[in-house]
């Protein structure tokens, strides 16, 4: 054990008397034999939770490496002097305010925003996500920070649709979306709803990492209160978010549908996954006249240990599996999932007797072409319409963008970039051209009410979708099958390598580093020519015949080859996991040819990054 990590491990069994778990958590360490307590104190304080992009999100316990009562402290500390230092004082333009009455009658007043920095925070099913929200709520106060506190577990675009609806300067989520149910997280918001890019990132870690962990840990906005019991009457600085937003919100997700002639009588299946879903997708399908909806009665209430699954995840067949039972025991049209917090939607729809599981980036071009098609046929399509998608997203939708006249543009992976470009569009005036945002990793959104994926407006989609569709005697699987065969085949798939603790770590850099090392040597792929090999952390591109570019995107960790036939490879290490995450797209004339590419492709990966037989 380093002394740097003695005199963390020192100071924590000294001054962290505040959580429970934490004391418990360093009390069982020390019982474990000596090499096995030093190795397992290594891994919670040789380093800090990351903040970034996506805030904080680790596993749950004791030491700064962990997500506990004061590595949320320091973080909501530091977001709320970030806050005081720039948000823009009495008299500010562009706070967006309420026009809903009953806001008012609740005891809310909009204008106290211009008085005051102010925030919304949310908060998920998970183990401890509201004592996590309840002590980010004490901070804000004790920093005089006006609170708006949703007094419930709701999904986390409706924490994006709260923040400039009530006018605020940003807002948090506790939440880690599907990882496992050790897990938790703290997502922040900028005042217009999205998710924070890097140069506001880079700017509250810059006042996070001024603060010790264990200052103003005496934070009291809640006195009084158990730190393990559900909301209840929050103090003078803590407003709870009114009910009629949450409908305001779900009036505005099902006005995404476009109506005609559509089969209502479809049965459906759902899973929330244990999650934040039940009420708002049941509600948002149900408006639109969907009554056929079977809900999986072991993942319908809230338990963030996720008894049925070992991650709530609706990429996995494992998380479905109840969810497939029920399908076919009932004889469902279609099956939903959504994870946790619920801005991700997975699919399983009915192929003769079975179900097939749709990846993301399936679902996602049947949306995205159900969408053209729609506003083509109701003349809706606006002029200079706009799609986005992430530089790891299939780029079969940019053909498809493309015959319907939609212009598709690339962002870095995260949908926080998606959010961005409708906030670009917003400034210009432009909201309107924006159709429709995807990523493969089962994040859609075709509105512009939220900034972030949601898997509510996603439900809503899929369900009129596949309604649609099976009116005109069709199912999903055929309609894929039509854009393969319009288009070419598309296999996209994903393969991820779990490299946990200190020595993952320094293995997965060594992954990216030797996959920089290799990707100008340009290889063939079956007879193929590569093209160009992108390297997003340099910003640059160097193409087959000698040109060099730069990327017109923010730097990133990630490294893409491109072969003229359209197939493609992309590697990065993961944002939120421990795990390196390998992005295959295989294209041919058929299916088959499609599959002897990603064969070539997995062969080419274990070669690249020298990790082999992972796949």
């Amino acid at each position: 054990m380093t002394q740097d990590i003695l005199t963390q491990w020192t100071l924590w069994r000294a001054k962290a008397q505040e959580d429970p778990e934490v004391i418990r958590e360093m009390e069982e360490l020390m019982l474990l034999p000596k090499e096995e307590r030093e190795k397992e104190i290594g891994e919670r304080f040789y380093k800090e939770l990351e903040f970034g992009t996506g805030g904080l999100r680790g596993i749950m316990g004791a030491g700064p490496n962990r997500l506990n009562l004061y590595t949320v402290s320091r973080a909501s500390r530091g977001y709320a002097r970030y806050l005081k230092n720039s948000v823009r004082r009495p008299g500010a333009e562009g706070a967006q305010k309420t026009d809903t009455a009953e806001l008012w009658r609740s005891g809310f007043h909009p204008e106290a925003s211009l008085q005051a920095p102010s925030l919304v925070i949310a908060y998920d099913t998970r183990i401890r996500s509201w004592e996590f929200a309840r002590r980010a709520a004490e901070v804000f106060a004790e920093e005089g920070i006006r609170v708006y506190l949703f007094d419930e577990p709701v999904p986390t675009p409706l924490l994006s649709y709260a923040v400039p609806r009530l006018g605020c300067c940003g807002g948090v989520v506790i939440t880690a979306s599907h990882n496992p149910a050790e897990y938790n997280g703290y997502k922040v918001y900028e005042k217009d709803g999205c998710q924070i890019t890097g140069k506001t990132a880079a700017a509250i870690y810059a006042q996070i990492v001024k603060l010790g962990y264990f200052d103003g840990c005496e934070a009291a906005g809640f006195e009084g209160r158990d730190a393990a019991s559900g909301p209840q009457a929050p103090c003078q600085s803590v407003t709870p978010v009114p009910q009629s937003l949450i409908q305001d919100y779900l009036e505005e997700a099902a006005a995404q549908a476009f109506g005609g002639t559509v089969d209502k009588g479809l049965r459906i299946v759902y899973t929330p996954l244990n999650g934040t879903g039940l009420k708002p997708v049941c509600s948002a399908l149900e408006r639109l006249g969907f009554s056929d909806i079977h809900v999986v009665e072991e993942q319908r209430d809230p338990d963030g240990h996720f008894p049925t699954c070992p991650a709530p995840n609706p990429e996995k067949r494992e998380a479905l599996s109840l969810a497939l039972r029920d399908g076919k025991r009932l004889g469902a049209d279609l099956i939903l999932a959504t994870d946790p917090d619920c801005d991700r939607l997975g699919l399983a729809v009915r192929q003769g007797e079975e179900y097939r599981l749709l990846t993301g980036n399936e679902t996602g071009v049947l949306l995205l072409d159900y969408i053209c098609k729609r506003r083509r046929e109701l003349g809706r399509m606006p002029k200079g319409a706009l799609a986005f998608k992430t530089i790891v997203t299939t780029d079969l939708a940019q053909k498809i963008a493309a015959h319907y006249g939609v212009r598709m543009g690339e962002v870095l992976t995260g949908f926080k970039y998606i959010g961005e470009q409708i906030g670009c569009l917003e400034a210009e005036g432009q909201t309107g051209r924006f159709i429709f945002g995807l990523e493969e990793s089962y994040g859609y959104l075709s509105g512009t009410y939220v900034r972030d994926k949601d898997g509510v407006n996603a439900a809503i989609l899929a369900c009129e979708m596949a309604g649609f569709y099976k009116a005109r005697g069709q199912s999903l699987p055929e309609v894929l099958e039509k854009l393969w065969v319009q288009y070419g085949y598309y296999r996209n798939t994903q393969q991820t390598i779990l490299l946990q603790g200190r020595e993952g770590a320094a293995q997965m850099g060594r992954c990216m580093e030797r996959c920089r090392a290799e990707v100008k040597k340009f290889p063939d792929l079956n007879g193929v020519r590569m093209l160009r090999a992108d390297d997003y952390k340099a910003s640059r591109s160097w193409y087959a015949d000698g040109k060099e570019e730069a990327i017109g995107l923010p730097a990133s960790n990630v490294v893409k080859l491109i072969w003229e036939d359209g197939s493609s490879l992309a590697v990065r290490p993961s944002g939120t996991e421990p795990k390196l995450k390998i992005y295959i797209q295989a294209v041919g004339e058929s299916l088959e040819e499609a599959r002897g590419r990603e064969e070539s492709l997995k062969k080419l990966t274990e070669e690249l990054i020298g990790v082999g037989g992972r796949f």
